[in-house]
């Protein structure tokens, strides 16, 4: 790829439209009241010894992801081709609708099916707004600017994401039920950037009806290279959620934080003081939108002259593969953090790309359909993914079930407390320091070892892009 065929970075930047903006716009104030509920609702649902939280158990939350991800993300299948047919616009409309409803119900139920029904409207609103944003930047890109444009895209998603946790964690001061109302409020901002949304036209024949729609989209996602993708994608992915739905839980039980937090302003601190000043969650995890807001723009206007989109993916997989080893490893934070900048690494060279190469092999007039299919893999991936690491982490990682485990087998104690005093009992019964009773649960059951499964599931899924990647070498666009 020769240097005059690629405009500069600010070339390319320069020649982006108008409706690119306004839509990363909206993109942006959508991610940012989503990842203000993403990155604290492992901890609302699930952990024990959260005041105001619901006290659900690990493999609860685990269903709960599980179908969070097979409606968020199946959806798209079909409201993209939907979007193509009958309009951008109108279906962000929809979008904003479905997402208030869902942030007003889990702001107000407490039981499990209410509480559920309200994480399905999240995730449908959510579903049917991806598709006509994605097909917004499909239709405005032009080959010259595909890299830089999905860059900024990745980094819009980006600052909603880095936004949002310490948005939360203002709103957790007040309550746990204003944390939703806040983003109900947020989210509901998108309708007066619509004024100024021009319609963008898709392409697509709308001659047709709803049934030609789920039809087109059937028959599309037969195509065996598209199907090849998915399948490793989905593999992929079921590692990435880690981040967002395991490794909050895995911070606030065994993390040891203190060195750094005493040197950190209150506000990025834990409200839970059991064992000392600790840095909050989404603080720690804030590591990886931050890292990415600043690089990944560059970094893809980079990756787009040197290297091939299915390479970066190729390596991409590997460095997150070995970031989310890290992460769990051990109980350092030092630890912990070069997991995440690993990870954040791999993310910015595999996640934009996976992205544009499915724009790239998308027929004409079929841009959000395929931007629909890229949901696909995230469905499986986050769906499985989370489910079975909800079982994994509720049996052999959750610091309570480990406290009762100790108090039951080594302690034998016959009058069990609820999973969510067991730790207090156990420090209680043991006469040591919380940080010294998490160091001893840690040594005894080594709960870094549910981690394993995704590291190994992460060595597959590169296995099996690198095959791919040979086999692909008979098509033309693998270059592009």
């Amino acid at each position: 790829m020769g240097e005059q065929e690629t405009p500069s970075f600010w070339g390319q930047t320069l020649g982006l439209a108008w409706p690119f903006w306004v839509a990363n716009i909206m993109e942006m104030i959508e991610r940012l009241a989503y990842y203000g509920v993403r990155v604290v609702i492992p901890i609302y649902i699930a952990q024990a010894d959260e005041i105001g939280g619901l006290h659900f158990s690990q493999g609860d939350k685990g269903v709960i992801f599980l179908w969070w991800a097979m409606v968020q993300s199946s959806l798209p299948i079909f409201t993209g081709g939907f979007a193509d047919r009958y309009g951008y616009k109108r279906q962000i409309v929809l979008a904003i609708f479905l997402k208030v409803v869902g942030y007003l119900l889990m702001a107000t139920q407490r039981t499990f099916w209410p509480f559920f029904t309200g994480c399905l409207f999240l995730a449908a609103g959510t579903a049917v707004f991806k598709p006509p944003i994605q097909g917004t930047f499909v239709r405005t890109l032009t080959h010259r600017t595909s890299g830089v444009g999905w860059g900024f895209f990745y980094m819009v998603i980006n600052v909603g994401a880095f936004l949002g946790p310490p948005l939360a964690h203002f709103l957790h001061g007040y309550s746990w039920p204003t944390v939703f109302f806040g983003c109900a409020a947020l989210v509901s901002l998108n309708v007066l950037w619509l004024f100024s949304y021009r319609e963008v036209e898709s392409g697509s024949d709308k001659s047709g009806g709803v049934w030609q729609v789920l039809v087109e989209t059937g028959r599309e996602i037969l195509n065996p290279r598209l199907l090849v993708f998915i399948a490793i994608i989905s593999v992929f992915w079921a590692v990435m959620e880690q981040l967002w739905d395991m490794l909050p839980n895995f911070i606030v039980d065994w993390t040891d934080s203190s060195s750094l937090a005493r040197h950190l302003p209150e506000y990025m601190l834990s409200r839970n003081l059991s064992r000392g000043p600790q840095i909050a969650q989404e603080w720690v995890i804030n590591l990886n939108p931050f890292l990415i807001i600043f690089l990944v723009a560059p970094l893809s206007w980079y990756f787009n002259r040197v290297i091939r989109r299915l390479t970066s993916i190729f390596f991409g997989f590997i460095f997150v593969t070995f970031g989310i080893y890290l992460v769990g490893s051990s109980m350092s934070i030092f630890i912990l953090l070069a997991g995440i900048v690993c990870f954040t690494g791999g993310e910015m060279m595999c996640s934009p790309k996976m992205r544009e190469y499915l724009a790239v092999i998308a027929p004409e007039g079929k841009k959000a359909l395929y931007m629909g299919y890229a949901s696909i893999p995230y469905a499986f991936g986050w769906g499985y993914g989370s489910y079975l690491g909800g079982k994994l982490y509720e049996r052999c990682g959750e610091k309570a079930n480990l406290a009762l485990k100790y108090l039951s087998e080594v302690l034998q104690v016959q009058d069990l407390p609820h999973r969510s005093q067991a730790f207090a009992k156990l420090t209680e019964i043991l006469g040591q320091t919380p940080a010294e009773v998490t160091r001893l649960l840690w040594d005894k059951y080594d709960p870094s070892w549910v981690w394993m499964p995704f590291a190994m599931a992460g060595v597959l899924a590169s296995i099996a892009m690198f095959v791919f990647i040979r086999v692909a070498t008979r098509w033309h666009d693998v270059n592009a």
